[in-house]
């Protein structure tokens, strides 16, 4: 136990380490909170100069850019509407509506606390109950998969108001539009009509960044005449009270946070989702109703997507099992350091295990430090005159996406699915079920083509595998419960429940 504890204080008693991790966590923030350079993109980036460090030093500043990046995705996503990373795209639900009533201060104070007390869960989850978590994850097969994609694309109806066909509607637009490409299986063209520039496909992040940036910009143009609203910021540090309000709610969702982040290939993005339906449906009196500013729009989706952070490492160290794309980029630095992440790893080199456990609390304490710093000069964008600020805001996408791949070509994606997106909120549809339909599409594409391949061919065994499985039959019940939850006869059995106790 105490020599556990020693290789757990390594990077917290070495000052270069210490200072690794504080300068990942802080750079992390600010290159999450720009749209286009995702955490990933900045940690892939960063291998490349790590590869003459020592593992320790390596693994110190990874860690810290890793928690740093996915939390700092919210901060565009509350001042400008624009989530510098699909893990926020809830977020910017309803904490947009917040920053344009003055509350920005409020709003990224509380998240950032919540971000950390997920964080923690997710790093105690890792230290404590790595290999259960990890049994769960390896029993999930290319049918549960499909099947947790689907009940994704359901999920999204709670992110579109009253009209769950219009949520799939832009779930199924976002899948259809992840096909574009090459077939993953048979590597033929796919929806390309002859472009070579479409074989590639079209990036998620280049569509996000329009859908969200330019088709705001476009919206705002009509409100050009009005007077910035003045951010309140003299109180950024949230009162205890109101964190303990929260803290049940953000318990919930960092556990969600925690066992989706623990799936190989889940992620942040689709735990924030869950975590955002989970409180949509259960938090019965919101400090203001979802959508419009209720702080619980904040605390699920931030809380969870920082707590999938701890999630995502289970599978790597315990099975050689990326969680996500970032720690699939992690996975290949430990090898190029000549570790095999695997169940071998915490028999033959422990010391390592404490010392990710150790980084990512580190991490997670400066997190809270830079968390709550700089939010004054990032809420003046706010008060700048939109002239000003809507030309600087289309640069600025226009840059991000073009950073991607250094392609022009995703700029006029960027444009194109602004345009669009302006035009499907002119007429009630939500755009963040696009984007999370483009995620979750290609997942969904692969485990059918590989769940029909284990069933023989045979649709019949196809379909009678969805039930006859214990942990697909489970699934399978929770996605009938969401398409029931959103008809009418539970709606409106539900609101005269609701009047009667009132």
């Amino acid at each position: 136990m105490m020599e556990a504890l020693g290789y757990f204080f390594t990077s917290w008693l070495d000052i270069k380490m210490l200072l690794l991790t504080a300068a990942g966590t802080f750079a992390g923030i600010y290159i999450g909170a720009i749209p286009g350079l995702s955490v990933t993109m900045a940690v892939s980036i960063l291998i490349s100069f790590t590869f003459k460090w020592q593992v320790n030093e390596a693994l110190a500043l990874i860690s810290g850019i890793y928690l740093g990046g996915v939390y700092g995705g919210s901060r565009s996503a509350i001042l400008l509407n624009i989530p510098g990373a699909p893990s926020a795209i809830a977020t910017g639900l309803d904490g947009y509506p917040l920053a344009k009533r003055g509350e920005a201060g409020q709003a990224i104070g509380l998240t950032t606390v919540v971000s950390v007390y997920g964080g923690f869960i997710g790093i105690l989850v890792l230290a404590v109950a790595a290999p259960l978590v990890s049994e769960l994850a390896l029993k999930f097969g290319p049918r549960e998969y499909l099947l947790l994609a689907l009940w994704g694309i359901l999920l999204v109806g709670s992110l579109s108001g009253e009209s769950l066909s219009k949520g799939i509607f832009s779930g199924a637009l976002g899948a259809l539009i992840a096909c574009v490409g090459l077939d993953p299986m048979t590597g033929e063209n796919r929806l390309t009509f002859g472009s070579m520039q479409l074989s590639a496909g079209i990036s998620y992040i280049a569509a996000m960044i329009g859908f969200f940036g330019v088709a705001e910009v476009i919206a705002q143009i009509h409100e050009m005449h009005l007077t910035a609203i003045k951010q309140n910021v003299s109180k950024i540090i949230p009162s205890w009270g109101l964190v303990r309000k929260y803290l049940p709610l953000a318990t919930r969702t960092s556990t969600i946070g925690v066992v989706v982040g623990a799936l190989p290939g889940a992620g942040g993005d689709i735990a924030a989702l869950m975590a955002y339906d989970h409180a949509k449906r259960t938090v019965k009196n919101p400090s203001r109703p979802f959508g419009e500013g209720a702080y619980e729009g904040l605390v699920a989706p931030e809380s969870a997507n920082n707590a999938a952070v701890g999630g995502a490492y289970v599978p790597m160290l315990t099975l050689g099992i990326p969680g996500d794309a970032v720690t699939a980029v992690i996975i290949g630095a430990l090898y190029i350091h000549g570790l095999k992440p695997g169940p071998m790893l915490m028999i033959e080199t422990p010391h390592l295990f404490w010392f990710i456990v150790g980084s990512l609390t580190l991490a997670n304490l400066f997190l809270l430090v830079f968390g709550l710093t700089g939010i004054k000069i990032f809420a003046k964008i706010v008060e700048t005159p939109k002239p000003l600020l809507l030309p600087l805001i289309l640069v600025l996408s226009a840059v991000g996406a073009y950073a991607i791949n250094n392609n022009p070509v995703d700029v006029y994606w960027m444009l194109g699915f602004g345009v669009l997106g302006y035009f499907l909120k002119m007429y009630g549809f939500q755009v963040g079920p696009v984007i999370l339909g483009m995620i979750l599409g290609p997942l969904m594409d692969r485990s059918y083509r590989q769940a029909m391949i284990s069933a023989g061919d045979n649709p019949v065994q196809f379909a009678t595998e969805f039930f006859t499985t214990p942990l697909s039959a489970v699934i399978v019940f929770l996605l009938f419960l969401t398409l029931f939850t959103q008809t009418k006869l539970y709606t409106s059995w539900r609101d005269k429940r609701a009047a009667a106790k009132a």
